[in-house]
């Protein structure tokens, strides 16, 4: 756990006993937050966005199902599982938990062993769920992220864009490694696996700002994203990847092995509440595609505004 981030708690209930209580027998293994009241717990929940919430039923200003309802209308809130904590133990009184989407129960009095197992039980299924969403956003062979993943942040970044009036423009970069299908029949299918993840390696490590975003687009194409980048430093950085691939040694049964080149196009444009990422993204299609006709191994752009 020294190593590891801990999960994260936020326990609301009105009684600061039981607070100090469950951040006793939970505190050594999570994150803990804690809230007094429901409009507090709101507040902190959208703050933290914490991994798992314990939540009181009973409470002065807003009850734990009018909390539970109101985390589950919000979209930043919504997945967050919650656990009910509560002496309330009627059948009505869980079904009505139940029925509004409560992960689990905890009674009151807290037993420790039971606090640590239904709450161990929840995490479990977070961190699994994340797990999954995670890989469903990685291409497994070249391990950067994939088009699924690209697509989100693009939309991303383009309404951020829109909504901020940016003046300054999104460039993205399509590349595809030239003759690829003629290299994978000669040297085989393994080795080319080898090649794309070399290929990858250099092109993600081109976009190096955090906000940049390198993606596996498809079979040998991949795509790059740099927000509040103009049209020359697009071309610099493309150029930049497509001298290095040229340059790479490949090797091919421990000796050396063909030289592989790549086509790229760069499109650049200022996000506007009129224009659409799609044809953003067919323009350094276009692009690409020119940078083909034109005998390969090149740079060619397309400037929408």
């Amino acid at each position: 756990m020294d190593t590891e981030q801990k999960n994260s708690i936020l326990v609301i209930d009105d009684e600061v006993a039981n607070l100090q209580v469950l951040a006793h027998i939970l505190g050594m293994e999570y994150t803990i937050y804690t809230a007094k009241n429901g409009v507090n717990a709101i507040e902190k929940a959208k703050e933290y966005l914490p991994d798992l919430i314990l939540l009181d039923i009973i409470m002065p200003d807003i009850d734990g199902y009018k909390v539970l309802a109101e985390l589950k209308n919000s979209e930043e809130t919504k997945k967050i599982p919650v656990i009910f904590i509560t002496g309330l133990s009627t059948i009505e009184d869980e079904t009505k938990g139940l029925s509004l989407n409560a992960a689990d129960y905890i009674s009151k009095p807290f037993s420790p062993t039971i606090v640590k197992l239904r709450v161990r039980n929840q995490i479990q299924i977070v961190n699994q769920l994340r797990t999954i969403e995670r890989l469903s956003f990685v291409d497994q062979l070249t391990g950067i992220p994939n088009r699924r993943s690209f697509d989100e942040r693009i939309n991303a970044e383009w309404k951020r864009a829109v909504r901020e009036g940016k003046s300054t423009p999104l460039s993205i970069l399509i590349m595809d490694v030239d003759h690829f299908k003629i290299y994978n029949d000669t040297y085989g299918h393994q080795q080319g696996d080898i090649a794309l993840q070399m290929v990858a390696n250099i092109f993600s490590k081109h976009l190096k700002r955090s906000v940049d975003f390198a993606a596996r687009w498809g079979g040998e194409e991949f795509i790059g994203l740099l927000p509040d980048t103009p049209l020359d430093g697009a071309l610099e950085i493309a150029e930049g990847i497509r001298k290095n691939i040229e340059t790479m040694e490949i090797t091919h049964n421990n000796e050396p092995g063909p030289n592989l080149t790549v086509s790229i196009g760069v499109s650049t444009q200022k996000p506007t509440q009129d224009s659409w990422t799609d044809f953003f993204i067919s323009m350094a299609d276009k692009a690409l595609y020119n940078a083909k006709a034109a005998g390969r191994n090149r740079v060619a752009y397309a400037c929408t505004n």
